[in-house]
């Protein structure tokens, strides 16, 4: 069991609460960091042996810092995800009222998910932005704003109330997380596994998204997540990340790997794991294991 775990803090966070789903991470040290890039840096020089961080939102969409910071920074892994119902609160000093309220903080993912909402209850309030809704939580207790959108559990840690709850504009949302180690040995596949994989475009040109899908299309794999962003190389040039069903471990999976290494300029691995919905991938006639090796052994009696 790791000791020692990383996650955006402080205390209070819907990071914390991802993470201590986890088995075993109630009784494992959990460090809070400011940011996700310190998170995950002090996941690479070692100084923890896990991370935690928020990568995606159903209502949001992705978080671009992380999907940078894995695709760009020194190389980590992923090597489970959690998919955490997140459902805001909206937390006062106490003796505070909705018509006291003047600003608002959050986490800049929180505050879209509740534009509605805040429009609706509490339209003279302005928005600040905080590094987390815990910090936002702290920055009311500590008096610099009126109220936070955070989860109901932070109210006590930080000496709140809480005002309002089911504060959001879109009922069910849910945060993918994911558990980051060091690069290692992926998990063993389970039949309901997920890959992740960033691909870098040799340069821009017509039909280069195409190249890429290609791979997946010819050998059954489904893509349950597609995301461009700039390698910051210059203008025109891009990254693809990209999450798709299987584990690195299945033939379909590690040949579309291979394709996509002679098509791109470079392909980094982020990790094969269990997928946190327990789906298993729909496998088509012709792209399982036995298919491939029934298809090498075929070829092995043509070539001999």
């Amino acid at each position: 069991m790791p000791d020692r775990y990383a996650y955006l803090g402080p205390e209070g966070t819907f990071t914390e609460a991802a993470l201590l789903t986890l088995p075993g991470a109630e009784r494992a040290e959990r460090l809070p960091f400011a940011t996700v890039p310190a998170a995950l840096d002090a996941l690479r020089v070692g100084s923890v042996d896990r991370a935690v961080v928020a990568l995606e939102n159903s209502v949001e969409g992705s978080v671009p810092t992380t999907l940078d910071e894995l695709a760009t920074g020194e190389q980590l892994q992923i090597i489970s995800e959690i998919h955490l119902p997140v459902e805001f609160a909206l937390l006062v000093r106490p003796g505070t009222g909705l018509g006291d309220i003047k600003t608002v903080a959050s986490h800049p993912h929180a505050q879209p998910q509740c534009r509605r909402w805040l429009a609706a209850n509490v339209p003279d309030a302005e928005w600040r932005a905080s590094t987390s809704n815990a910090e936002a939580a702290q920055h009311v207790a500590d008096g610099l704003y009126d109220a936070a959108l955070a989860g109901s559990f932070a109210a006590a840690r930080f000496g709140l109330e809480v005002l309002a709850t089911s504060v959001h504009d879109v009922e069910g949302a849910v945060t993918r997380f994911v558990e980051l180690a060091r690069p290692c040995p992926p998990p063993a596949p389970t039949g309901r596994d997920k890959t992740t994989a960033v691909a870098y475009i040799r340069d821009d040109h017509a039909g280069a998204l195409l190249e890429i899908l290609q791979e997946f299309f010819v050998r059954g794999i489904n893509l349950t997540l597609i995301q461009s962003r700039p390698t910051g190389a210059g203008l025109g040039s891009y990254l693809f990340w990209m999450d798709f069903e299987g584990h690195v471990a299945d033939a379909r999976v590690g040949e579309a790997l291979m394709g996509l290494r002679r098509v791109c300029a470079d392909v980094r691995f982020v990790g094969s794991y269990a997928a946190a919905d327990g789906t298993p991938p729909q496998v088509r006639r012709g792209t399982g294991d036995a298919d491939f090796a029934a298809a090498a052994e075929w070829l092995a009696r043509v070539r001999g």
